[in-house]
């Protein structure tokens, strides 16, 4: 397993946006299916010892997901993604917003895209994250969006190790 992985993560104020390129020691398809099924997303996008619940996911250009991140107390903090853009195994965008339980958005919101390639064996995913106002991006910051990606990305990992081993 390689050990030497790339991850760098870069906040640029002025622009409101997050740049993440991080490499993960799998395939592409595994990558990309840890990205947008809705059964693995539920395995490590939330850091411990939250969870992560979706409600619903629909893969497809116009579709969502809809889903929780849920302390060890049982509270939930839900989200909204909308895919506005898919290129198979390469690229996805999608429009994220905080929600309530109800499905109503907690606008300003952030455009995410991101970008999949290998080589080697060793996927590299780049993310850009452009957040629509900067008080935004200061409560994903408040909130520990980076440490918090950082433990998930770990939890990643973990996963992508167990199933390359099937």
């Amino acid at each position: 397993m390689e050990t030497n992985l790339l991850f760098e993560s870069t906040v640029n104020k002025p622009e409101k946006t997050v740049y993440i390129t991080r490499e993960f020691d799998a395939e592409l398809p595994l990558v990309w299916d840890a990205f947008t099924k809705a059964e693995l997303l539920d395995q490590w996008v939330a850091p411990k010892p939250w969870s992560s619940k979706t409600k619903y996911l629909n893969f497809e250009v116009g579709g969502r997901r809809f889903y929780a991140t849920v302390s060890p107390e049982g509270l939930e903090r839900w989200s909204i993604q909308e895919y506005t853009s898919i290129t198979p195994k390469t690229n996805f965008k999608m429009y994220n917003s905080f929600a309530d339980a109800d499905e109503n958005p907690e606008l300003p919101g952030s455009s995410w895209d991101y970008n999949f390639s290998e080589q080697n064996g060793i996927t590299k995913v780049n993310i850009t994250i452009v957040n629509e106002s900067l008080a935004r991006l200061e409560k994903m910051i408040e909130m520990g969006f980076e440490p918090g990606f950082k433990m998930s990305i770990d939890n990643l990992d973990k996963l992508l190790a167990s199933l390359s081993q099937k």
